[in-house]
């Protein structure tokens, strides 16, 4: 019997990754949907013409109610993507203005995308060492302001060195920003929280004294410099074709950050730690060493997303600081499950969602906060798949092994 040869068994665990993970993203469409159904009918109900159209008869009401959802989301694709008869046309007359501006708005999307994808990657990768970095947007504020420092103070450096020094720096600056708060969790038990929100307040409030002070501009107030031209990202279009190079260094930043979690020793130390810390610790890994370079390398990469936005887009910084990218990428990461490159696409969604509400506000006068809402409701349904499943009658992810596959794992034992 034992020379017979035995039938291939799937590794039990693999068999249930692969369910759990079909079921994950069988969820995340779902929950996609579900988001913009109601974000639709939420639309609908803050909106002064539909209750005229129901005074008039219920038909009349659900034809101006399915209008409006309809007028709103195709607003918002066009506006994240362009009209597709003017693309279309565009391609057959192969003129390269007619071109450009038919593509304008998918190109504006990808320059919304990059710092939701540097944020984004910054995120996730916290949470796989298990440190919640809720300070990107303080992180991306000092990357943005210090980047911005060395774009205008360094003078006749060509560019293959101006820019590196540049985004070097603000890399610096939010690494700094992260380092902190990662030490005194590690050394002292302080919660990583807490210490990033405050960190954030410390970065929006020194960012501001630092415009309105030592970097304000001579010749205007509130304003720092322009950074010199050295310091320009590379820009594929002429103006006011804004996509640049650092869209693909954040892809190029997606994949690093991949390999290093999933194909190195460090990377198994980073997700052996977030998964436990004290297991990690009786096995030999240094958790106080790997919490503190988790936190300073997701401050980093957070770091970049400002560096990016101030030598690709702004090319100077004023008061008006806000961005909300930094707070919208806990979002961006959860739904994404902390994947390094589902991040990608998760910061694509939510980039192409911001770009495109503008023209949504202009056509229809629905407020951009409608997005906002959106968003939320996405990663509400996310983080309850139980509401999803209850809804469409999903059955849950099934965590027993066929009998075959048991007894078979038994007798092989």
């Amino acid at each position: 019997m034992a020379n017979q040869p035995s039938k291939t068994i799937k590794n039990p665990i693999k068999i249930f990754y692969e369910e759990v993970s079909k079921n994950s993203i069988t969820i995340i469409f779902l929950a996609i949907f579900t988001g913009l159904v109601l974000g639709g009918i939420m639309a609908a109900a803050t909106s002064v013409e539909i209750y005229t159209a129901f005074g008039t008869s219920f038909g009349e009401g659900m034809r101006a109610t399915v209008e409006l959802i309809w007028k709103t989301y195709s607003s918002l694709f066009i506006g994240a993507f362009g009209t597709p008869s003017k693309m279309i046309e565009a391609l057959r007359g192969g003129e390269s203005k007619a071109m450009l501006a038919a593509f304008k708005p998918f190109f504006e999307s990808l320059v919304v995308t990059t710092p939701y994808l540097f944020t984004g990657l910054a995120i996730a990768m916290g949470f796989r060492a298990g440190v919640f970095n809720i300070g990107a947007e303080g992180q991306l504020y000092m990357g943005s302001i210090m980047a911005g420092w060395a774009g205008w103070t360094f003078k006749g450096l060509p560019p293959i060195v101006h820019i590196p020094l540049a985004m070097g720096i603000g890399m610096l600056a939010g690494g700094l920003w992260g380092f902190f708060p990662g030490w005194l969790k590690a050394k002292t038990g302080a919660h990583e929280v807490i210490n990033t929100i405050m960190m954030n307040y410390i970065a929006f409030n020194l960012a501001e004294y630092l415009i309105a002070g030592p970097f304000q501009d001579p010749k205007e107030a509130f304003k720092t410099p322009f950074i010199q031209e050295s310091a320009h990202l590379f820009r594929f279009f002429e103006s006011p074709m804004r996509f640049h190079i650092g869209f693909f260094i954040a892809i190029a930043m997606a994949v690093l950050i991949w390999y290093m979690l999933f194909k190195t020793t460090w990377g198994f130390e980073f997700r052996s730690v977030g998964l436990n810390p004290n297991a990690s610790k009786y096995a030999g890994i240094n958790s106080t060493l790997i919490t503190i370079l988790a936190m300073t390398i997701s401050g980093a990469v957070a770091g970049m997303a400002g560096a990016t936005e101030m030598l690709g887009v702004t090319f100077r910084q004023t008061q008006s600081l806000s961005t909300g990218y930094g707070f919208d990428a806990i979002a961006v990461a959860l739904l994404a499950k902390n994947h390094p490159l589902a991040v990608i696409i998760t910061a694509m969604l939510f980039g192409f969602m911001r770009s495109g509400s503008r023209v949504m506000q202009l056509r229809t006068g629905i407020p951009i906060d409608i997005i906002s809402i959106l968003q939320a409701l996405i990663i509400f349904f996310i983080a309850a798949p139980a509401i999803i499943r209850t809804i469409y009658r999903l059955k849950e992810p099934s965590t027993t092994l066929e009998p075959e596959t048991a007894a078979g794992e038994k007798s092989n034992g």
